[in-house]
């Protein structure tokens, strides 16, 4: 379980995230909403440990972020919203670049099963040759190479096709189902927010996405 604790974000005199306490349970997927600049990226990262928060603290399975990060660390995926291959690499040289990086071994059969798993059918193309959907795939099953328990996701269907955003929704409900990871997510699509997720944290003042996901029938937090 994920355990968020009164969690504070400040960059300055300006701060970011206020007392914001939440828990994410295995199996479940949980969407982040709000407007630009209300702090989503910013609670990611905080929760990927990429950013410390200002005070409170975070518990993943009963390990604190504050005091034992390097192992938190191994139990968590991230996929920033900005998409993190190398263009001039095959698919199958990405995905041996990574494993290399991981904190698992995996063998090419196995890194190639991660892709076939989210229909990502390229192995040998090159990366600049795929489509938007074909990279943000690729960019997901990076983040799975070391089987985290919690999956961190950015926007991670803007800018693709329809096809591949059903393709990517199904596997993340697959892998909230069958595999029991904690799944967070980003979007600004309140169809695809609603129609997966289980539970969706609203961050701001914003009445829009507020009176949305009243529509929507959700269980909803908002900070």
């Amino acid at each position: 379980m994920l355990n968020v604790q009164s969690i504070t974000k400040s960059y300055g005199k300006k701060q970011i995230l206020n007392q914001i306490s939440f828990s994410v349970q295995p199996g479940e997927i949980i969407g982040l909403v709000g407007e630009n600049g209300a702090g989503k990226s910013t609670l990611l990262n905080v929760l990927a440990t990429l950013a410390n928060p200002t005070s409170g603290n975070i518990f993943l399975y009963e390990k604190s972020y504050r005091d034992t990060r390097k192992e938190v660390r191994k139990q968590i995926g991230y996929v920033p919203q900005d998409i993190a291959i190398w263009e001039e690499f095959s698919v199958e040289e990405n995905m041996v670049f990574f494993e290399k990086l991981s904190w698992k071994s995996k063998t090419k059969q196995e890194l190639r099963q991660l892709c076939l798993d989210m229909e990502l059918d390229k192995w040998k193309e090159p990366v600049k040759t795929l489509s938007g959907g074909m990279k943000r795939k690729l960019n997901m099953a990076i983040s799975l190479i070391h089987n985290p328990d919690l999956l961190l996701l950015d926007e991670p269907t803007v800018g693709i096709d329809l096809k591949s955003k059903k393709e990517i929704g199904n596997h993340l409900k697959n892998l909230a189902i069958k595999e029991n990871k904690m799944i967070m997510y980003t979007s600004h699509d309140m169809d695809e927010i609603s129609t997966l997720c289980d539970r969706i944290i609203c961050i701001g003042e914003d009445p829009f996405y507020k009176n949305l996901l009243v529509e929507a029938n959700k269980q909803i937090v908002t900070f």
